[in-house]
């Protein structure tokens, strides 16, 4: 149902640009000093202005369809609920979010993988030589 919502909204929306691109334009930014508009008394009643409206309305219904269902599909719990209690570590290493799978945010083997090489000791640096 949310797909076939979502592409009447695209649809929508592309209606939208297509209608608005193809009106007239009445110069000034923002309908400024153009005369005549939604600010004043008598809007202009063309077939492209009111299929602006129109689609402009079923684009708002289609929206507010798409956040209903995307709420009503949405767990009863919040992000930050699933993260749960963090186990005891040590102080100077911080320890990864429970994500509910098991799964670390780390890649695979970079838990064990040192980020920076250890310096080489003295008896390193003379057999090297």
């Amino acid at each position: 149902m949310a797909n076939v919502v979502l592409v009447i909204h695209l649809l929508l929306a592309l209606a939208l640009i297509g209608v608005v691109l193809l009106q007239r334009s009445e110069g000034g930014g923002l309908g400024i000093g153009g005369g005549g508009g939604v600010m004043s008394g008598r809007g202009a009643a063309t077939a492209l202005g009111q299929a602006t409206w129109w689609i402009a309305g079923a684009f708002l219904v289609t929206s507010l369809a798409l956040t209903i269902l995307a709420a009503h599909d949405s767990s009863t719990g919040s992000v930050v609920d699933r993260l749960g209690a963090a186990p005891a570590s040590a102080p100077d290493t911080p320890a990864a979010p429970d994500l509910g799978g098991g799964g670390s945010l780390l890649p695979p083997g970079a838990d064990s993988a040192p980020l920076v090489p250890a310096p080489a000791t003295p008896a390193e640096e003379t057999s090297a030589e």
